[in-house]
């Protein structure tokens, strides 16, 4: 069977004579782009050094940025794997007595030891690694200092306090409890007070609230720890989900409101704590 040959659109034809017996087709696209190309090789020709060294400095700086973002993302996941050693390194068991059953567990004897090597490892990320990653580490070797050297923990706290973000608010909790237990209780209940004001994902209102609540029953302000209790377990006992179904009363609305009964049991009296719904309360079919 002979080929078929592939038509050509007609709008893209124009006949064009070359001499009396013989009509030539002419693609008048490719015609046209043919010309484009050759007006702008005329236009470059003159200027054709500096238009070769453009494109290779483009392709030198494409390749450069990339080369950087592979970095980049390498240094950010080697940071982040640094960092959570550290973290797993602040959080071993500390105990006299190892696990028999599992004699390879890491553990340390005592709180100093255990912080004293927790800073060690915040310390190398944060000389090694960048931000965020190195102001994480700050906060943590704050955090673990506090039961070494409380004063120099607690000007490393007030330090990074003043920062924004996630460790600007962790460290600014972790001073308010550091100047708590201090005794410095005013200094505590205003730093608590800033927090709570703020509108942060970070913290949890309730906690902020709570530990603000117990500041207040420390200074004989009961009514305040009272008014703090009662709202924090109030909320959380008349909490819905999306299908508003009750929600299970968290530990520290439950530990407000436990509060709130050793203060002032009438307010308390008026909290009902939501029953969990039972598996076998299932409506019959058609109803």
């Amino acid at each position: 069977m002979a080929r078929k040959k592939r038509q050509i659109p007609q709008q893209f034809q124009a006949p064009v004579q070359e001499n009396k017996t013989k009509t030539v087709y002419r693609d008048e696209f490719q015609s046209n782009l043919g010309s484009r190309v050759e007006d702008l090789g005329r236009r470059v020709e003159g200027n054709s050094k500096k238009f070769l060294y453009a494109i290779a400095a483009l392709a030198l700086l494409g390749a450069l940025i990339g080369i950087f973002s592979l970095w980049s993302r390498r240094q950010t996941i080697a940071a982040q794997t640094a960092l959570g050693k550290a973290i797993e390194t602040s959080q071993v068991r500390v105990t006299s007595s190892p696990d028999p059953a599992n004699p390879t567990q890491k553990t340390f004897k005592t709180e100093k030891e255990r912080a004293e090597a927790s800073i060690g490892e915040f310390q190398t990320v944060a000389d090694k690694y960048g931000d965020p990653v190195r102001d994480k580490a700050r906060y943590f070797i704050a955090a673990n200092r506090l039961s070494i050297d409380r004063d120099a923990a607690t000007q490393e706290l007030e330090d990074l306090s003043k920062m924004s973000g996630e460790v600007g608010t962790l460290s600014k909790f972790a001073l308010a409890q550091a100047k708590t237990d201090s005794g410095k209780l005013d200094e505590a209940a205003a730093l608590y007070q800033e927090l709570a004001a703020l509108d942060n994902p970070i913290l949890s209102k309730d906690t902020v609230n709570f530990e603000l609540a117990k500041i207040y029953e420390k200074q004989g302000n009961k009514d305040q720890a009272a008014d703090l209790y009662y709202n924090i377990a109030k909320a959380a006992s008349e909490a819905k989900d999306t299908e508003g179904k009750p929600i299970v009363m968290s530990q520290t609305a439950r530990d407000a409101k436990e509060k709130l009964e050793a203060i002032n049991p009438d307010r308390a009296k008026e909290i009902k704590e939501p029953e969990p719904e039972s598996p076998f309360d299932i409506a019959p079919a058609g109803m």
